[in-house]
Order: C-alpha cells, then structure tokens, then sequence
C-alpha cells in the first residue's frame, strides 16, 4: 500500500472551496465585497476609475491579510515590524575610546611596517606600502570637475522626475476638470 505524502508537510493547504484554504476564502470575500461596495458608492462622483483607485488601497490590505505569509507570519504582523523598525528603533552611537593623538598614531606604525604579500601567479614579492600607492588615486581637479558634471547630471535627473509628476497630476485634474 503506498500512501503520497507532500514533502513539505508544513505548507500543506487543505481546500475549502475554488481551491483556496478557509482564511483565503474569508479575505477574498472580505475584500471583493468592500471594493465593491466603494466603487457603487463612489461611481456617481468621481466615475468608474477614479473609484477603483480609491478602492485599490482598501483593498489591497485585506488580500493581502488573506494570501500572504512570510516566515509563518501575516501580512500586518510583518508590516507591522517593518514600521517598528522605521520608526520605532532608536539610532545607534558608537563613541570611541581612543584619543585623537592614539588615531593618528596608528596610520604612521601600519605604514612603518613593511609586509609583503605574494601574487598570485607572478611569483613576486611586494610591500603593502607600494600596492597601497598604486591603488590609491590622488584627488586631481579631472575627479572634481568629474564628480561636479555627475552631480548636475543627477540634480537635472531628479528635477525632471519631479517634472514627470507634476505634469501627470495636473494632467489627471486637468481630465477630470474638463470631463
């Protein structure tokens, strides 16, 4: 006699009905009731889309209350830890022990000891000082005019989205005002 067992026995569902479990089945009904019951409501005044958009955010919650799961948790179990750990936790500060004369100290002793690493594959010996030297790149007026050109291109990037925004909210009013 052979009996099929799921492997993953944990996240075994049994089916109530249209093959969703009794929590799905509730929130799918919960939610599909309360969105359509927003968008009759709402349909004389703002039209058929405009009340859908209100209702997406209505709605979106209770599903998602009934279908998702993450690590055994439910939706607003794991949103609510995710506002905690916004809002809730304090930042954390480091204070060092060490003076101001023990930190400039340690550079010069790092550098005054010369250790030699060897490559791979070349067979030669080098000192970390020369291999800092050559990875190092002394801040030229060509970094600063580079950083410069990369910081009007990224301040014209988000001026033109804040652009995009303005125009498609005005845009949207705009279609709503003249409808």
């Amino acid at each position: 006699m052979i009996i099929e067992i799921n492997k993953d026995i944990d996240r075994y569902q049994e089916s109530v009905a249209l093959g969703l479990g009794g929590r799905q089945l509730v929130f799918s009904a919960v939610s599909l009731i309360s969105g359509a019951g927003i968008v009759l409501l709402l349909y004389r005044y703002i039209g058929l889309a405009g009340s859908a958009y209100v209702a997406i955010p209505v709605v979106a919650p209770i599903a998602l209350s009934g279908f998702y799961s993450y690590n055994g948790m439910s939706f607003f179990n794991v949103m609510g830890r995710k506002i905690h750990m916004m809002f809730g936790n304090r930042a954390l500060t480091y204070i060092s022990t060490e003076s101001e004369a023990a930190i400039k100290v340690y550079p010069s002793e790092k550098m005054n000891q010369p250790k030699f690493v060897v490559k791979k594959g070349m067979g030669k010996k080098e000192s970390k000082e020369s291999e800092l030297k050559k990875s190092e790149k002394p801040e030229t007026s060509e970094n600063k005019e580079e950083f410069e050109v990369m910081k009007k291109k990224v301040n014209g990037m988000l001026i033109g989205c804040i652009v995009i925004v303005v125009l498609a909210v005005a845009g949207t009013a705009a279609y709503q005002h003249f409808k």
